[in-house]
């Protein structure tokens, strides 16, 4: 079987727009731009963002370019990711993290290993939960206007970027909320493929653990 990275144009992150601290929206341009370039399909449907956050809104992700540790580890609030996998392709699922010191992009199995490192033994309030959401519907629905990125006297946090907030097609200025709220009570009891399906054709998509994540890629429809 051939790496779907041999397939791959080299890819370099600097070619992608990135603002530090807004994750959710480096994702979001990031998949925009692999749809228009080709590397994805144009409307996105190989294409799954992740946000990775817990209850505590405490993770703990390593080989992270903000680390300031040999180990590259960061305790985030969250943080977003995209996933690639090509329905019709046996090649492995790819990670796009724009804010990983991994390779760009990085096989799914490699990164779980490298910055998840599930063998890694965290405290309960440390776990990480994973809501995997179909880029189409992502394009469709989600909204930032930035609101979390500032202080109670309006400054922020840090510094936005400098185009305008995403939007969703109806209108809704802001739902960054509701792809970060997770509990462990919402995952998946079953990776069943039709409850798969089902979930993933939602607009908030499957929530799932660390331990389901892999698998979930080869449950997708």
């Amino acid at each position: 079987m051939t790496s779907v990275i041999s397939e791959l144009p080299a890819m370099d992150a600097t070619q992608f727009k990135h603002t530090p601290y807004y994750c959710e929206e480096n994702v979001y341009l990031l998949c925009k731009t692999l749809c228009e370039n080709g590397v994805a399909d144009e409307t996105g449907s190989d294409l799954f963002v992740v946000f990775i956050s817990n209850e505590k809104k405490q993770v703990p992700l390593w080989h992270q370019k903000a680390s300031t540790r040999a180990d590259g580890i960061v305790l985030w609030d969250y943080h977003v990711i995209c996933v690639q996998r090509k329905k019709e392709s046996d090649s492995e699922p790819l990670v796009w993290d724009l804010d990983s010191t991994l390779p760009f992009p990085s096989l799914l199995a490699s990164y779980v290993t490298e910055t998840i490192q599930p063998s890694f033994q965290l405290f309960a309030e440390f776990q990480r939960f994973f809501r995997v959401v179909h880029a189409p519907l992502f394009f469709k629905h989600f909204a930032s206007d930035r609101r979390h990125m500032k202080d109670p006297d309006g400054s922020w946090t840090a510094q936005p970027p400098p185009y305008q907030p995403i939007v969703a097609q109806d209108g809704v200025l802001h739902n960054l909320s509701e792809y970060i709220t997770m509990s462990s009570t919402d995952t998946l009891s079953s990776l069943d493929p039709e409850i798969v399906r089902e979930a993933i054709s939602q607009k908030l998509g499957v929530l799932v653990s660390h331990t389901q994540l892999q698998d979930l890629f080869t449950k997708l429809p």
